[in-house]
């Protein structure tokens, strides 16, 4: 259903659909030209006044966007936050094109400047069928002043009802954002071009296809192991695939995942000290592991911390374990970071992003 006349204060070239399902609603706009949106990946700018965001609507907002990231050696948060009043998004036209925005409107206060800057982007219509409703809404827009631009809009009653919708709506939300940044994320991986040479030898050694970034050398290339690394300044980012015979289901668990995990490590992966071994740390911070799907594959997903055993080395690892029925056998692919002092989050996630284009 098209509402086209029920946005004001918009830039004349705007056309807006709003299309509202449930509670959540979609906007989208087009706009003519538009400038392509920048930023850093994991980044929400938070559109709110500045009492809300300095009291308990913003506490409630920081508690959700900024829980910690799994699972990381030190907490690093899941988005990194800016904020800006209406004014000062006003004041800047830089600052509304970043990538993702999240706005914060308390419709009760109808003096407030987040509201009334959302009244005119969504209309008042819209926002009193909200309002009849009885339940607090979201809605979602893009590209309304740049590119490859995610908007949300959370609203409600009273500070309440609005700190009730940011904790209802965080899951949809953050999957959303994530979403939306995978393709910068793979942009940011891939910039430099693909390996071929080390693809053409998974697709050998595994039967399966891979994206290979072009800045990744071979370790070891074991008649059924392949370790790849990528050195640089700061960062020591490696991913380890196998295969093994499939004979039972319980090498399809969490225990049989991190036994594998483990004899990889102690077989291969060594500092220069003296009997040192990569093993998996589930004591400290526990290993996470879900049932997923991978390119129409089932497959096991693990998050964890690994460490070195008798050196003091550490960091993140993702793991995904796939049952190939057609081979009767197990592919196991692993990607790790050591990078000590600094930021870990966007690190695994590239490790992720390239993870995720595996395919039988």
């Amino acid at each position: 259903m098209s509402f086209k006349n029920h946005l004001t204060g918009i830039l004349p070239a705007l056309t807006a659909v709003l299309v509202f399902a449930a509670c959540s609603s979609k906007v989208n706009d087009n706009l003519t030209p538009l400038p392509l949106s920048y930023g850093k990946i994991n980044q929400v700018v938070v559109v709110a006044d500045k009492d809300v965001w300095e009291g308990a609507v913003g506490d409630t907002f920081r508690f959700y966007y900024t829980s910690p990231y799994l699972i990381l050696p030190q907490p690093e948060p899941v988005f990194d936050l800016k904020h800006f009043t209406p004014q000062m998004m006003y004041e800047d036209p830089l600052r509304k094109e970043l990538h993702h925005y999240v706005f914060l409107a308390n419709l009760g206060d109808e003096n407030s400047p987040t509201t009334q800057m959302m009244l005119k982007d969504l209309g008042a219509e819209k926002i009193n069928e909200a309002r009849e409703g009885g339940k607090s809404q979201s809605v979602v827009g893009r590209n309304k002043w740049a590119r490859d631009q995610l908007l949300i809009y959370l609203f409600g009653e009273s500070e309440a009802d609005l700190m009730s919708n940011i904790a209802k709506s965080f899951p949809a939300a953050e999957e959303r954002i994530k979403s939306a940044d995978a393709g910068r994320i793979e942009a940011t991986v891939f910039q430099g071009g693909e390996n071929r040479q080390i693809m053409d030898v998974v697709r050998t050694k595994f039967k399966a296809e891979m994206r290979i970034p072009k800045d990744y050398v071979v370790a070891i290339d074991d008649p059924n192991m392949l370790w790849l690394r990528k050195e640089a300044e700061e960062l020591s980012s490696s991913i380890l695939m196998t295969k093994v015979p499939y004979k039972s289901a319980e090498q399809a668990s969490e225990k049989g995942l991190k036994a594998l995990r483990d004899s990889i490590g102690r077989k291969y992966i060594s500092s220069t000290s003296q009997g040192s071994y990569m093993v998996t740390n589930d004591v400290d911070l526990p290993m996470f592991v879900n049932k997923t799907m991978l390119n129409n594959r089932y497959a096991l997903e693990a998050r964890g911390i690994w460490e070195m055993e008798n050196d003091f080395m550490g960091g993140p690892f993702i793991s995904y374990l796939i049952v190939n029925e057609q081979s009767g056998e197990i592919f196991f692919a692993d990607g790790f970071v050591f990078a000590p002092g600094k930021d870990k989050r966007n690190y695994i996630q590239y490790l992720e992003a390239i993870l995720k284009t595996i395919k039988f």
